[in-house]
């Protein structure tokens, strides 16, 4: 019983803040109170407006369609319910640590570890995300200078090799390289042309890793933003963002925007990852608590004035860039410049690339200043060794925990493709804030628990919330209930058009060609041969009545069974999940803002593939790990 008690043994409120006033990180004892809701607001703009406008956007798109701002409504609104929850945490604690230090007085040790060791992905993982696409800016840029840096040295070798494939069978379903888009047709020139040494190809994102090492020198040696220097970079991102608008609406063609959901509602929601990347940041407002004047006034304003502004630029964005060209071009690194390269402004275009490598330089180095800041907090705390919290000399930065920060970004950037960084530092952000909402909760319904100035507004959740699931089931059931049933029976999924060719030998598509040739000539013909290009022209009847005369095994048609099952793991959890929260809604009248903001964030984390899970479980294992061979010991409050 001692053991778990001490698993969940809590920091009290004034023991946080005490703690906090007693640093003397700069040799003050304390940090300067001088930021209003101004500038929060212009910082969660900064920390916002990233890598998310000019890169990822993209790939959400090439997912979703023009249907993609209905994406980028909802995480906004998301992000809203969970940035109250945030705002009433920062007035009880208006310390740094952000969610580390809110879990720790909230659900006690063993969760904060938990969220101290899942910020890891927001910040050291999330900046693998930031080298990329800056990367992919920083060679478009060299590339209009007539510089040209080759395609090997600009990917990883996961995303190299799975491109390379994906080509291949491409190319067995009759498609020319020229015909397709950048993205598979860099991926497969970096496989083809790479240095080898033996079997070995040479591989890596060189822009991205020089750069990071740079960056992580300078935070180590103690480069610092300023509030004013925070507020120039808005500034330029603003500018960028509003000419990209101004000028790219006269090119807009609407034909481009039918059909407007043209991968359904899966293909919208297949984009969770890289729209709700574009939102991370504004939860970086919390560790400024500290400097703020009037932290339970402005906090929350800030936030929620900081999402509202991006969420309208990122609506009229996405947009632009739909109607600019059609949305199958924009899964590049940097759409933004794409497009107005596309439509011969090649002089905007890097106007964008010069404006796109300052603003994400200037991400990565906060992300990278934070990182550091949050094992420096850990180990204050006694679960990391002392090292972490060690202070240089000289330079007045947590020199260790800053060379860590480094290696955590550069060595996974050398094997681990950028779709599966991206999902990963989503899962960890996304866990962080289902936390924090769940936080308020818990605050809620214990008796004599402290709460601060500021509380998230009150609406009893008793009754709205188990209507609002009921309300959503019969919607499902009525308005698409054979998929609805299908999802439920686990009945056989039929697969894409690129994966179906892919199962295939050489021999079964030259017979589905036959087949093809003789059944719709036209159509094939329209297709100019393409297997692949012939199967996406079809609608979901016609593909099906296709697919079941295709002359291959049921196995390669067809995904089933576990294979299928696997994927419908964290929807399971997510159900489960809400059915929880309604007896606890009905038992102990919870709120129902914190509600909303755990359910819809667990909601977009139960949209990340199932083996991005399978990644943030075994990243927990390994912290779980390391707590239990060393922090459960050496914990502070186990000293006391």
């Amino acid at each position: 019983m001692s053991f778990l008690t001490n698993l969940f043994r809590k920091k009290s409120v004034p023991d946080a803040i005490s703690a906090a006033q007693q640093e003397e990180i700069h040799g003050t004892g304390g940090l300067e109170k001088n930021l209003r809701v101004g500038d929060l607001t212009a910082l969660g703009i900064a920390a916002i407006i990233g890598a998310g406008i000019f890169s990822t956007i993209g790939s959400a798109s090439y997912n979703g369609g023009p249907a993609v701002v209905f994406l980028f409504i909802f995480t906004a609104v998301a992000c809203g319910f969970a940035a109250f929850a945030y705002a009433e945490f920062a007035s009880l604690l208006p310390v740094s640590g952000s969610a580390y230090t809110y879990s720790y007085v909230a659900f006690g040790e063993l969760v904060a570890w938990i969220i101290g060791w899942a910020l890891v992905m927001e910040y050291a993982v999330g900046n693998i995300t930031v080298a990329v696409s800056w990367s992919g800016y920083f060679t478009g840029l060299c590339e209009s200078a007539g510089w040209h840096i080759s395609e090997w040295a600009t990917i990883d070798y996961i995303s190299a090799r799975d491109g390379h494939n994906t080509v291949e069978a491409l190319l067995k379903g009759g498609a020319t390289l020229p015909d397709l888009t950048p993205a598979p047709r860099e991926s497969w020139n970096a496989w083809e042309n790479a240095p080898r040494l033996g079997s070995l190809r040479a591989i890596l994102d060189i822009p991205a890793i020089v750069m990071s090492i740079l960056i992580t020198a300078l935070v180590y040696i103690g480069i610092k933003e300023s509030k004013n220097a925070g507020n120039i970079m808005v500034v330029l991102k603003l500018i960028v963002v509003l000419l990209v608008i101004i000028v790219g609406a006269g090119y807009v063609d609407t034909d481009n925007w039918h059909p407007f959901v043209p991968n359904g509602f899966g293909g919208v929601m297949a984009g969770v990852s890289s729209v709700f990347f574009a939102y991370i940041g504004f939860d970086a407002l919390s560790t400024t608590a500290e400097e703020c004047k009037n932290p339970q006034r402005d906090l929350p304003r800030a936030m929620v004035y900081s999402i509202i502004i991006c969420t309208v630029l990122y609506i009229i964005i996405a947009l632009v860039l739909t109607g600019m060209v059609n949305y199958k071009e924009l899964d590049v690194n940097d759409p933004l410049a794409y497009v107005f390269q596309k439509i011969n402004l090649k002089w905007f275009s890097g106007i964008i690339a010069v404006s796109a490598v300052v603003a994400m330089a200037g991400v990565f180095l906060v992300f990278q200043l934070g990182q550091p800041r949050i094992w420096m907090t850990m180990s204050r705390d006694g679960l990391l060794p002392k090292r972490f919290s060690k202070i240089h000399p000289k330079y007045r930065t947590p020199a260790f925990a800053t060379i860590v920060t480094g290696f955590f970004v550069v060595v996974p950037m050398l094997f681990i493709p950028s779709d599966t960084v991206l999902d990963l530092c989503s899962m960890g952000t996304l866990f962080a804030f289902v936390l924090v909402c769940a936080g308020v909760l818990k605050m809620q319904v214990t008796p004599d628990a402290p709460r601060g100035k500021f509380r998230t507004p009150y609406l009893n959740g008793k009754w709205i919330f188990p209507l609002m699931l009921l309300g959503m089931t019969a919607f499902l059931f009525t308005r698409f209930q054979k998929d609805t049933t299908d999802w439920l029976s686990n009945a056989p999924q039929i697969y894409g058009g690129e994966m179906l060719v892919a199962n295939m030998s050489e021999t079964e598509v030259a017979e589905t060609k036959t087949m093809l040739l003789q059944r719709d000539s036209a159509g094939f013909a329209n297709a100019n041969g393409d297997l692949v290009e012939y199967l996406a022209s079809l609608n979901q009847e016609q593909y099906a009545e296709v697919v079941s005369r295709v002359p291959v095994s049921d196995e390669h048609k067809y995904e089933s069974g576990w294979a299928l099952f696997q994927h419908k793991i964290p929807m399971w959890l997510f159900i489960i999940t809400c059915l929880w929260l309604t007896v606890l809604a009905f038992r102990h009248n919870l709120s129902l803002i914190p509600m909303l903001g755990l359910v819809s964030c667990f909601y977009m984390m139960a949209q990340i593939p199932a083996k991005s899970w399978m990644g943030f479980f075994i990243w927990l294992l390994i912290g779980l790990a390391i707590y239990f061979s060393y922090g459960y010991r050496n914990s502070k409050l186990a000293k006391t």
